[in-house]
């Protein structure tokens, strides 16, 4: 499944845009507030698995290309992850520096919601941010997450949102 949004082209990820993502996916700052691939073998591993994924529980993240100039500015989108199982649908994106701070999380995580709401049904989404990441922890917020409590051993927060924001 393919998605467009106003600035966004969502779909699943090719072998093709994995340079492209191991930029950011790749980059230890980047990445700072979650898991970083130590190679290009590594990420195209995780995305191999999550796409794996995708056929078994119907989503899994996005590739996410800006439609102004068809480059690869992010990796996100709904899935239960393969390497911490448990925890249930979550949401969650990884974003190239570059364009931080234009909003395109929201318009991330709204597509993402209405999938949810709208074609998976699910009765909650989970999402998990560490404290010191205020920008994900607002977005999270926008969108009708509620801390639900801090997890000690993976230093995040809990966010839950069950279906229509309720």
């Amino acid at each position: 499944m393919e998605l467009e949004t106003p600035r966004l082209l969502l779909r699943p990820p090719r072998l093709a845009d994995v340079p492209a993502l191991f930029v950011f996916l790749g980059d230890a700052e980047a990445m700072r507030h979650t898991h970083v691939d130590r190679s290009l073998r590594q990420c195209r591993r995780r995305i191999a698995v999550h796409e794996r994924r995708r056929r078994r529980d119907g989503c899994a993240p996005w590739a996410v290309i800006d439609k102004a100039d068809g480059r690869t500015v992010g990796w996100g989108g709904l899935y239960e992850d393969p390497f911490d199982p448990g925890w249930g649908i979550e949401i969650g994106y990884s974003l190239h520096p570059d364009v931080w701070g234009q909003g395109y999380a929201s318009e991330l995580v709204a597509a993402s919601l209405r999938i949810a709401d709208d074609v998976l049904q699910l009765a909650e989404v989970r999402a998990f941010a560490r404290p010191e990441n205020t920008a994900s922890c607002r977005v999270l917020a926008k969108f009708g997450f509620q801390e639900v409590r801090f997890v000690p051993e993976m230093e995040r927060w809990l966010f839950q949102r069950r279906r229509g924001g309720a």
